[in-house]
C-alpha cells in the first residue's frame, strides 16, 4: 500500500485516490493493518493541486464519520500532510476538535497534525489552540508530549523554515522531503509503540524536509544584493492571453523576503536581470545592460 502510494505521489491520479477509498471501506480482517497506510496514501497522491487537495478533505471529513477506528487514526495525519506548513481554516477546526476526542491516539494524531499544519509559519491561533491543549492535558504525560513536538514544529526555525516537499512554484515535489515526511507520518500511525515508546528519535526523519522559506538575492560573485521585490498571492495564469499579472494583493519589500504557502515573488526593478524564472531560495541576479537610470 505504501509503496503504491510513493509511486503515485503527488500526481494527483484520481483513480488511485478512489482505489485507496476503497480500500478503506472494506471490513478489516484480524491481524491487517493497510487502512491507515492507505488514508494516508490518498493524501500522498492528491496533494498536488489546490483542486484535488480540496476534494481529498472532504473525503478525509467522509471517513472520519463512517471509517473504523484506525482510519479515524489516520485521518489527522493525512490532514497534517495534505496542508502542510499551509494553516487552512477549515483543516484547523476540524484538527481543534479531534485533539479533544475520546480516543487518546486520534486526539494525538491530531495534535501532531495541528503542529505540521503551521510548521513555520509561527501561525498564532495554532500556538494559542497548542497552549491551551498543554494546560486541558496538563496531567497526561503522553498528549503533553505531543503539545510539545507540535509546539516545536510551529515555531520551525523561529518561523524561517518550512516543511513543504514542493517548491519552484509547487511544480517539482523533492522525494526526499516527501520521505521523511512519510517515514514521520507511519510511526505517528502507531503512537503508544513508537513515538511514545523506544523509537521517539524517528521524529528526527522530519529534518529531510525541512527547507529554508526566504528569497535571498545575489549578484555574480555570491555577494549579498538588497533589492525591491513584490510579493503576493500566486494567480494561475496557464491558457491566458497576452502577459497578465502572475500575483494578486503584493507588498513590495526589499530582499531577503519570506514566502509563505501559495506566495510568489517577482522583481520589482528592472535594473537587474534573475538568472532563473523562479523566484525562491538563492537567485543570482545579473545587471541588466539595458538598464538607464530616469534622470
Amino acid at each position: 500500500m505504501t509503496l503504491l502510494s510513493c509511486a503515485y505521489a503527488g500526481t494527483g491520479n484520481v483513480l488511485k485516490v478512489q482505489n485507496l477509498l476503497g480500500h478503506c471501506a472494506q471490513h478489516l480482517e484480524k491481524g491487517e493493518t493497510h487502512q491507515g497506510p492507505a488514508v494516508l496514501g490518498i493524501a500522498m497522491v492528491a496533494m498536488a493541486e489546490e483542486l484535488g487537495l480540496d476534494m481529498s478533505i472532504r473525503s478525509l471529513e467522509h471517513l472520519l464519520q463512517y471509517g473504523e477506528q484506525n482510519i479515524r487514526r489516520a485521518v489527522p495525519l493525512a490532514l497534517g500532510l495534505l496542508c502542510i506548513s499551509n494553516p487552512k481554516v477549515n483543516v484547523m477546526d476540524t484538527l481543534s476538535r479531534l485533539s479533544h476526542d475520546s480516543d487518546s491516539e486520534v486526539a494525538m494524531a491530531a495534535v501532531i497534525s495541528l503542529g505540521l499544519i503551521g510548521a513555520g509559519t509561527n501561525n498564532a491561533r495554532i500556538a494559542g489552540m497548542l497552549r491551551n491543549l498543554s494546560s486541558y492535558y496538563y496531567k497526561d504525560a503522553s498528549l503533553l508530549f505531543c503539545v510539545r513536538i507540535a509546539q516545536g514544529l510551529v515555531h520551525l526555525g523561529k518561523g524561517l523554515l518550512t516543511l513543504n516537499p514542493y517548491h519552484s512554484d509547487r511544480f517539482l515535489l523533492s522525494p526526499t522531503a516527501l520521505a521523511g515526511l512519510v517515514t514521520m507520518l507511519h510511526a505517528c500511525l502507531d503512537m503508544k509503540a513508537m513515538v511514545l515508546g523506544k523509537y521517539h528519535y524517528v521524529l528526527y526523519f522530519i529534518v529531510l524536509a525541512m527547507q529554508p522559506r526566504m528569497l535571498m538575492t545575489v549578484d555574480e560573485n555570491l555577494k549579498p544584493l538588497s533589492v525591491p521585490v513584490r510579493v503576493g498571492q500566486a494567480v494561475d495564469v496557464v491558457g491566458q492571453a497576452g502577459r497578465p499579472k502572475t500575483i494578486t494583493g503584493f507588498q513590495t519589500h526589499s530582499t531577503p523576503v519570506l514566502l509563505a504557502a501559495g506566495d510568489r515573488a517577482e522583481l520589482a526593478t528592472e535594473k537587474y536581470i534573475p538568472l532563473s524564472p523562479i523566484l525562491e531560495g538563492h537567485v543570482i541576479l545579473k545587471e541588466n545592460p539595458d538598464y538607464r537610470e530616469d534622470s
